[in-house]
């Protein structure tokens, strides 16, 4: 006599009722993931890195207005600028920030004379805005206007805590030639990245 097997199929409500706690399982570990990322992003965005939107035709023809970089607010923390890099400072009498490049660093000499930027006795060689110097000296002028030192900065001698920075556009640029040497207290960061507009994202070069 044959004998009848019969298969626990388990409970249906209980099968349902677990794959509804799954889910909600997976639901909380994906919030978590969500909440966890944007407090980086957060932390990211308020204390290592800024926003900074170019605004003036200083930089040129590396910066335009309206092109949005990205700051690099703790490398300074760890050690102090570079000749060549370009910063993002704030001017007290300006009352705003400035984007500009650095030329010289403290205990440095440095003097600007038409297109010849010597520092420590060397000529320093501005490959970032060597067309617009050949162009200029094209027309029978030179790319720079304003030499240092000058009256109203004697000193050509970079002062402890501070750089000596200039504007690759060199006939309109409001720099060290006019404003003096930057404190280092008052350099935000170094601008890293070109973000914006999509097309022209880039690393910068320093």
């Amino acid at each position: 006599m044959e004998q009848e097997v019969q298969h626990d199929r388990g409970n249906p409500a209980e099968e349902k009722d677990s794959r509804s706690k799954k889910a909600k399982n997976e639901i909380v570990e994906w919030l978590k993931a969500i909440v966890i990322a944007l407090v980086l992003v957060i932390l990211i965005r308020w204390l290592l890195f800024k926003p900074f939107v170019v605004d003036g035709p200083s930089m040129q023809p590396n910066f335009e207005t309206g092109e949005r970089v990205i700051v690099n607010e703790i490398l300074y923390d760890i050690r102090e600028p570079k000749r060549g890099e370009v910063i993002v400072f704030h001017v007290p009498t300006e009352g705003r920030d400035f984007i500009k490049r650095v030329i010289a660093v403290e205990g440095d000499t440095v003097e600007v004379q038409d297109d010849t930027v010597m520092v420590n006795g060397k000529k320093v060689d501005e490959t970032y805005i060597q067309g617009a110097i050949d162009a200029a000296e094209a027309n029978g002028g030179t790319y720079n206007v304003k030499d240092f030192p000058n009256e109203q900065f004697p000193d050509g001698k970079v002062p402890a805590g501070h750089v000596f920075v200039m504007g690759d556009n060199r006939p309109n640029s409001t720099d060290s030639r006019m404003i003096g040497y930057v404190s280092l207290k008052d350099i935000i960061g170094r601008a890293d990245v070109i973000f914006w507009p999509i097309g022209e994202i880039k690393w910068i070069n320093h």
